[in-house]
């Protein structure tokens, strides 16, 4: 059994490892949990003594396959309650986030299991983001980001980078969702900022949003 405060932790490092192929600083992980860098050094030593993680200092932290495992069993669980609120509880997709990160840390596999079940085996949570199954595997998703189109250029949303609920709230008012289909206007040299066009609506986004957008052409 682990802490609550281990499997954010594990949980952390298994989504900065999703952004790299070299270890993940204990800087980026201070600032993922905005955390002091005292108490991350701290915590990754434990979990090292516990054999979650490797720490080389300089090279920075990866999980052991056990620590993946633990942090995949999180991340399941997480996913599975955010779609079990927005699907059945009808939650907006802003909202369930925070709820998630508490239901995240219940201990009993069965009922993990039998939500799984009961929501009909989701591939996908509300965000797009892939739900592991109860063998920590994955589907793969699209990792081309909007602001990698060109102009004349037609996606459609698969996933946000960015499950914030600010950024959430950004979308929802641009008529942005899972499944939007949107085609480059054009695009602004000076900031890269892009206009697009959403059924017959045309919409102004940073260079930041484009960045957070997942597509799939």
């Amino acid at each position: 059994m682990f802490t609550q405060s281990e499997e954010n932790y594990l949980k952390a490092i298994f989504h900065l490892q999703q952004q790299t192929d070299d270890g993940v600083s204990t800087s980026s992980i201070s600032a993922h949990l905005d955390t002091k860098a005292a108490s991350v050094t701290e915590m990754v030593k434990r979990l090292a003594e516990k054999k979650l993680v490797d720490y080389q200092k300089y090279y920075g932290v990866q999980l052991t396959e056990t620590g993946k495992e633990h942090a995949l069993a999180v991340v399941r669980k997480h996913r599975l309650w955010e779609s079990f609120l927005v699907d059945r509880l009808h939650f907006n997709w802003d909202e369930v986030h925070e709820v998630a990160e508490q239901l995240e840390h219940i201990k009993s596999i069965k009922l993990v299991e039998e939500l799984d079940k009961f929501l009909g085996r989701p591939a996908y949570d509300p965000h797009g983001d892939p739900i592991p199954d109860a063998h920590g595997n994955m589907p793969e998703v699209p990792k081309k980001k909007l602001s990698q189109l060109r102009k004349g250029d037609r996606g459609t949303c698969k996933g946000f980078n960015d499950a914030s609920s600010s950024f959430l709230k950004y979308l929802a008012k641009q008529q942005i969702g899972l499944g939007t289909a949107v085609e480059v206007v054009n695009i602004e040299k000076f900031d890269e900022s892009m206009t697009v066009r959403i059924e017959d609506e045309e919409v102004q986004l940073s260079k930041t949003a484009t960045d957070n957008i997942y597509v799939d052409q």
